[in-house]
């Protein structure tokens, strides 16, 4: 299950956490992000000991700044608080399991 967070919670969540992470940044407005999100969803129901999260990037600016976030969707794979890959654009289920694999 994907669960959106906030810059608050950002450092407990994914740069303190112990477990690999995916974050898909994304915006309400893009449509790209809306074709993303169901495949992000469904990967994240056939993997485990990672957390899938998402950041809204005109909520979270701040925080998408920090990143570096130019296009989105962008999808970020943190482990122990380092970014281990990262994908900008649309990609298949598939391409989403070898970048989480990365972090395993």
């Amino acid at each position: 299950m994907v669960k959106d967070i906030t810059t608050q919670e950002f450092d407990e969540k994914v740069i303190d956490s112990s477990k690999p992470a995916l974050v898909d940044f994304w915006a309400e407005w893009c449509g790209p992000c809306k074709m993303l999100s169901p495949v992000v969803d469904s990967v994240s129901e056939q993997v485990g000991n990672v957390d899938f999260y998402k950041v809204n990037v005109d909520e979270e600016s701040e925080l998408a700044r920090e990143y570096g976030i130019m296009s989105i969707p962008t999808l970020i794979v943190f482990k122990d608080g380092e970014i281990v890959e990262q994908s900008v654009g649309v990609i298949s289920e598939d391409d989403i399991k070898e970048l989480v694999e990365k972090a395993l």
